[in-house]
């Protein structure tokens, strides 16, 4: 609930990588990775937590974030409870090719390699998958600049 004195209430789309994750105790637990949502259709999931600087990021639904105010992100589990998170996987990808492109499936699997040999994305997978270590590291630097 909100109180005079404390921070304003802030909206999902605000959240950045790299904001303080407290449990419902107040301790803290790690930062924001990622925020998980539509904002076309102003739909939010959940956040990927860091709770460390390169471990794999835990996934909190949204009905496990009690609040948001900016900078920090609070949620309504004890600190145990959020430490019990499940993991944050990757989503499965594809390499869209559509029957009218031009250029053929060979060029599109050569554009597709291009990307990936470039680190624009990585390759394609058929499922979901944990974040490896490259991503990771990717990610703790977006959380750096995020502050």
């Amino acid at each position: 609930m909100y109180h005079a004195g404390m921070s304003a209430p802030a909206s999902w789309l605000l959240i950045k990588p790299g904001w303080k994750v407290f449990a419902a105790d107040g301790t803290e637990v790690g930062e924001v990775d990622e925020t998980i949502g539509d904002e076309n259709s102003d739909v939010f999931d959940g956040i990927s937590i860091a709770f460390s600087a390169l471990a794999q990021p835990r996934y909190a639904r949204a009905d496990q974030v009690a609040s948001i105010e900016q900078g920090a992100v609070h949620l309504g589990l004890s600190h145990q409870e959020a430490a019990q998170l499940q993991p944050y996987l990757q989503p499965a990808t594809s390499l869209d090719i559509k029957p009218g492109d031009h250029g053929g499936m060979g060029e599109a699997i050569a554009a597709e390699t291009r990307k990936i040999e470039s680190g624009i994305v990585e390759p394609t997978q058929s499922h979901e998958h944990p974040f490896n270590l490259f991503t990771r590291i990717a990610h703790l630097l977006r959380r750096m600049r995020g502050r």
